[in-house]
Order: C-alpha cells, then structure tokens, then sequence
C-alpha cells in the first residue's frame, strides 16, 4: 500500500481545501462529495497499479531474446563486472604444450568462475609480440596476468608497468631472472614449473648409466635468453659428464623448433657422425631430430625429448625416442589462475610452487 501514499497526501490537501470552502461558503453538501469521490479515486488508483505491476511483471519475464551481450536479468551487470580477468600469456600454439597449458587453466576458469583472456605470439621466439601483448591486457584493466616468457629478461620492464597497474602477475614455464627482477625493484613473482634442471638430469642419466663404452653425444638447446632452456641444458651436461665414457662434442640451439631441430641435428651429425645420444630440450626439437635420422636412414641413435607431447610418446611408442619428461603442462596452467584468484583475494602465496615431473618411456606407457 506505500504506492497509494502519493494519492492519499493529495486527497488529504484536496479535502482541507473543500472543508474550507464548505466552512466559507456554508456548503454542506460538499462533505458528501469528498467521501464518495475519495472511493472512486482510491479504486481507480488500485485498478491502474494492478495494470502496471502486471505490465512489469511480464516484461521481467520475456527477457532479451535478441541475442546480443546486453545487461538482462540472468546476468546482471553487478555480477559480471564483479568477476576478475585473468590474462593468461603463453609463447606459442604451435607447441601443443601450451595448449596443454590452457586446457588446464580454462579448467581453473570453469571451477572459480573467472573471465580467462588467452593470448600467445605467432612463435616462440617473438618476444616483442609477447610484450605488446602484455600492454594490450594491462590496457584492458585486467586483474592478473598468469604468463609463460619467451624469455627471462626482456619481459620484465613490461611487466614491471602491470605491477604499478595494480595487476597481479603469475610466472609459469619459463622463470624470470631473479636478478633482474630485483634490479627493477619489483616484487617477488610466485613461480610455477618443474624441477628443469633435475628432470633433465634424471632423464639423461637414465641413459648414460647404461653406456659402458666410449660415446660421442650432443645437445639441443632451447631459445637463448629462456631460463628453462639453461637449466635443461645444465641438467642435461651434469648427467653426461657423471659417465666419464662420454664426450660432449656439439652443444647448439634449435630455438624451440621442430624444423630448426631438424637443420640441426643435420649440422651435427655432418660434423660428428658417431654420435650415439641427443639430448633435445623439448619434444619439437626432438621430432626435428627423428625426422633428420629417419631421412638419413641412421641407426641406434638415442633421442631424449622434454614435455611429453603426444606426437613424442607415440615416437617412444615406435621406439623413435629413447624417452621424454612430462611436466604436466595442464596442471601448470591451472595452477597459474589459482594462485592469480588467490593473490587477488589477499591470500599469501608461496614464492616457487613446484610440479612433478615424470618420466615417459616404454616401460611407463605400457
């Protein structure tokens, strides 16, 4: 009855003024007039508000049923805009890893309700393209930024800009430099990833503790300047050299890619062609590596690959590669947007999160 308060103050001043034109004028049967007419305006009022709320209520819901991204009421702008953005940065899709890795995160944006914004350059070593990205997103007012770096350094002036945005930055993958991080003045940045260096060796050593005669071998690196790739490679020679049968004889980078892994394994094998085991610092490179041996019809080459790709189990399937390390690209990613949820809600993170990681062969594939 609040809705009839309106009418009912104007009845009231309606009816002081026909009492005192009744009172003046002596008309009495002004008195009767007001009553009955109060009846009718009151029912008449009643009538039109059951009409509106009616209207109002049948508006409410038919909804918006032209499919457009306007506010409607199954999804209120308060809610929308309640919800955190996440970018998530990631090198490139022409590794399936980090597809892998966004599986993973889109699981996390499913399970806490996030808006996950997913960005990759066209390759992995455009790094200027990574940083663009990260100044489209900072840009785009996100709330944090979960991000993979092509490389170690030369993101982090960038980053450094989201940080005074006000933007919470998780690091997968790839670590940032430390150092570098320090000298910026920023923050410590939580990290997640595996153990590079200790999976490498363990990978390696697996093989090398089997080679009882004098072996020539060589190493695939990843991209310069990635922190990921020193680690491998430095896990990767601390294993080689506990045999003293092996001699390291080639140490070159295929950037992350299967047809420079190619070209290289090319080179090397041209220039050492006695060569017994590569050590690959991811599975692309590898392929590249099985490819060449495969065309070049050679024999009793053992290829140990990193990450654990389908394309690189089926390869140790076919007893192609020796073995690979699964790293659990998914859980990485989604790790990455439950630590950015958590740091948002003003919870203390741990400064390096570690992951397990496995190793694949044919033993553990059957």
């Amino acid at each position: 009855m609040s809705l009839l308060k309106p009418f009912r103050v104007c009845w009231v001043c309606f009816c002081i003024n026909e009492l005192i034109n009744s009172l003046i004028y002596f008309q009495p049967a002004r008195l009767g007039y007001m009553l009955g007419f109060y009846e009718e305006i009151m029912s008449a009022c009643r009538s039109f508000l059951i009409c509106l709320l009616f209207i109002f209520l049948c508006g409410c819901g038919q909804g918006d049923k032209s499919g457009n991204n306007s506010t409607s009421s199954s999804s209120p702008a308060p809610e929308l805009s309640s919800r955190y953005k996440v970018g998530l940065v990631l090198k490139a899709f022409t590794n399936p890893f980090f597809i892998d890795i966004e599986k993973g995160a889109r699981r996390a944006e499913q399970e806490l309700g996030v808006e996950l914004i997913v960005k990759t350059a066209g390759q992995e070593t455009a790094i200027e393209e990574q940083i663009q990205i990260v100044q489209d997103l900072i840009e785009q007012k996100v709330n944090a930024i979960v991000i993979a770096p092509g490389d170690s350094r030369r993101l982090i002036p960038v980053l450094k800009e989201a940080d005074k945005a006000g933007i919470v930055i998780i690091n997968i993958d790839n670590q940032l430099d430390p150092g570098t991080l320090r000298n910026s003045g920023m923050p410590m940045i939580p990290f997640i990833s595996v153990d590079n260096e200790g999976a490498s060796f363990d990978a390696v050593k697996s093989v090398v503790d089997k080679i009882n005669k004098p072996t020539q071998v060589a190493i695939i690196e990843g991209l310069p300047g990635a922190e990921n790739a020193r680690m491998r490679m430095t896990g990767a020679v601390r294993a080689f050299n506990s045999n003293p049968l092996i001699q390291i004889v080639a140490k070159e980078t295929a950037n992350w890619k299967i047809d420079e892994g190619y070209k290289v394994a090319k080179q090397i094998f041209e220039k050492y062609p006695a060569i017994k085991v590569i050590f690959c610092a991811n599975d692309m490179m590898a392929l590249g590596a099985i490819k060449y041996i495969s065309d070049s019809a050679r024999k009793n080459v053992q290829i140990i690959g990193y990450d654990a790709l389908d394309d690189a189990k089926a390869a140790v399937r076919a007893g192609k590669m020796r073995l690979t390390v699964d790293q659990q690209a998914a859980l990485q990613g989604y790790q990455g947007v439950v630590l950015a949820v958590r740091a948002l809600k003003g919870e203390k993170l741990p400064s390096v999160l570690k992951i397990d990681a496995h190793l694949v062969s044919i033993d553990t594939l059957k």
